[in-house]
């Protein structure tokens, strides 16, 4: 797994009780005459590059798995985590969709900017141009809307816009035969959040249903998938995670590249709410999950993540 580890002072990055957390794991696992370079953890990143790259070489040489990719991810500022795990998903053979749906669904228009500018410092190229090259159709289109970072994040309801909005989605869905698709971009990812959520209810009014029971009706697979994760978000972000983490977890096997990126990248943002959103949904902890479902080091670090 190589990786460099930026250095920023950006508010977006990790706060230091994830480099805490780094730190505390590592004392007990490496090598003495490696932690001499863990003090940097409590300077708040404030070193050179070259420095946080021996580190990042150093951790690799110590840890490997899963537990590797936790902490090196910690370590990775908030931005260029995501392009990292958007990196990832789409190099090589086969694309990781839900790697792109869950990173570009839920982050707002400075997170999705911040994440463009980390991609092409890192990586020398447009995220928007490997994305395009890697994904196909009208999910292809979605994602460059999203990547354009237009969201209007106003708080306004236009009220008779909003009935306008929920009578072409369902013209454009429900009562016809076959589906608009492009209307459903137009209205999903452009509208600000409080103006969704009133043509979400206009839309239960005129055609019985719930939206996202229409999507799952009118729609299939990435597609469905993108339309879907850009509603929940809108109605209730922590349990979009939620039920994530609950997906990633629940049967046979472990979904191990979603589990890390939510716990990772989510740790000190809204972990508190995706807990209580978790339980709610499913009658267990989060962290009661994730002790079952890992062992080892990987499920020291996650329930630290996770806390009580």
């Amino acid at each position: 797994m190589a990786v460099s580890i930026p250095v920023s002072t950006a508010s977006c990055e990790q706060s230091f009780s994830a480099l805490k957390l780094v730190k505390t794991y590592l004392r007990s696992t490496m090598s003495d005459d490696r932690l001499s370079n863990l003090g940097v953890l409590s300077q708040g990143r404030q070193t050179s590059d070259s420095l946080w790259r021996d580190l990042a070489d150093d951790l690799q040489g110590e840890l490997t798995g899963n537990v590797e990719k936790v902490v090196l991810g910690l370590l990775m500022i908030a931005p260029m985590y995501d392009a990292y795990e958007l990196r990832t998903a789409i190099k090589g053979s086969g694309t990781e969709e839900a790697a792109l749906i869950d990173i570009l669904a839920s982050r707002t228009n400075a997170e999705i900017r911040a994440i463009t500018e980390a991609y092409m410092k890192e990586h020398g190229k447009s995220l928007e141009d490997d994305i395009e090259a890697d994904t196909s159709g009208m999910f292809k289109r979605v994602l460059v809307s999203l990547l354009t970072a237009g969201r209007d994040e106003s708080n306004s309801v236009n009220e008779t816009q909003a009935v306008q909005d929920a009578k072409e989605i369902y013209e454009a869905g429900e009562a016809c035969w076959g589906t608009d698709e492009v209307k459903f971009l137009t209205v999903l990812c452009v509208r600000n959040r409080n103006h969704l959520l009133r043509v979400f209810e206009e839309y239960q009014k005129i055609s019985g249903r719930d939206i996202e029971d229409s999507i799952k009706r009118e729609m299939s697979g990435s597609l469905e998938d993108v339309f879907l994760a850009i509603v929940k978000c809108l109605r209730n972000k922590p349990a979009f995670f939620a039920e994530r983490l609950y997906k990633s977890m629940k049967g046979l096997g472990t979904t191990d590249s979603v589990l890390i990126r939510i716990m990772v990248a989510r740790a000190e943002i809204d972990m508190l709410d995706i807990k209580t959103e978790f339980f709610k949904a499913y009658g267990k902890t989060l962290h009661s999950f994730i002790h079952g479902d890992s062992s080892g080091d990987y499920r020291k670090i996650l329930l630290e993540l996770c806390g009580e």
